[in-house]
């Protein structure tokens, strides 16, 4: 039986541009990849927006390859404004992978602000909230936020899409559960951030890790990648790698051990204290502030 897919609609979106004249939307994809980048993706719409979104629009995760390119233009086209943060594999190692959040949505922020479309409110999936810096209490309004400490140096092919983090007000925001299907600004971006790493995967000149077809997620050929060619520049060198310790066998003079098809591996995350913004408007469904 084949599951409903959830539509989006723009009603807590609504809800904010009552009190924000610029509301984004953010959506994060890659946070459990073996390698290749996080990418953060940010649509910001504003009072004129259309009330009509892109028709077929929807977490990205629901859509076709061939969909989700067809929609890229018509979410550019609609949203205000629009940027896709980007932290390479060695900021992830260097940060943890809530810290590469940070810098890939702080890296989208500063793109839209420096045209001026920098949104007083952001929409995050979920139930964390891992665009604020880790210490220090909430302050009473967005415009008293600051980002983080300065940025690790991007590296790798996401130094040429990654923008330099400037020290900005950090937005107030919204987490809400599975708002990458049921709110439409969060549905965009989470289409421009799929679609623009796809490529980014796509385009790694690949040894034998078939970035092409598995976009740096665990997969058989990409195990198999691991134990013949051991971790590329590209992988994440903190995290646990299957297929890796059958090259460290191998390179030790050791005889390694058959390879095994093993399931998706997330690496842990960090536990980061976020502190309770101040109370705003209801935002309906799940939403809070966070």
């Amino acid at each position: 039986m084949t599951r409903a897919r959830i539509l989006p609609d723009r009603a807590l979106e609504e809800r904010l541009l009552v009190r924000y004249p610029l509301v984004g939307g953010m959506d994060e994809v890659g946070r459990g990849s073996l390698a290749g980048p996080v990418s953060v993706g940010l649509a910001v719409v504003s009072r004129a927006t259309p009330a009509a979104f892109p028709a077929g629009l929807a977490d990205s995760k629901q859509l076709t390859p061939r969909r989700r390119e067809a929609l890229v233009e018509p979410c550019r086209a609609w949203a205000v404004d629009h940027a896709v943060g980007h932290a390479a594999p060695a900021e992830i190692d260097a940060v943890g992978i809530i810290g590469a959040l940070r810098l890939a949505g702080q890296r989208a922020l500063a793109e839209v602000a420096l045209r001026g479309h920098l949104p007083g409110a952001i929409i995050l999936d979920g139930t964390m909230n891992w665009l604020r810096p880790p210490t220090g209490p909430a302050p009473a309004d967005a415009a008293e936020q600051t980002t983080a400490p300065a940025a690790v140096t991007p590296v790798g092919p996401a130094a040429s899409v990654a923008v330099a983090s400037a020290a900005r007000p950090i937005p107030s925001v919204y987490t809400s559960v599975k708002a990458d299907a049921h709110c439409a600004v969060v549905a965009a971006a989470s289409v421009l951030a799929k679609v623009e790493r796809d490529a980014l995967m796509t385009a790694l000149p690949d040894p034998g890790y078939d970035w092409a077809r598995n976009k740096g997620y665990t997969s058989p050929a990409h195990i198999e990648g691991l134990a013949r060619l051991g971790a590329s520049d590209q992988h994440r060198r903190s995290w646990h790698l299957p297929g890796l310790d059958r090259f460290t066998a191998r390179a030790a003079g050791a005889d390694p051990a058959p390879l095994r098809a093993a399931a998706p591996v997330q690496a842990p995350t960090r536990t980061v204290a976020v502190a309770d913004a101040p109370a705003g408007p209801a935002a309906g469904r799940d939403a809070h502030w966070a």
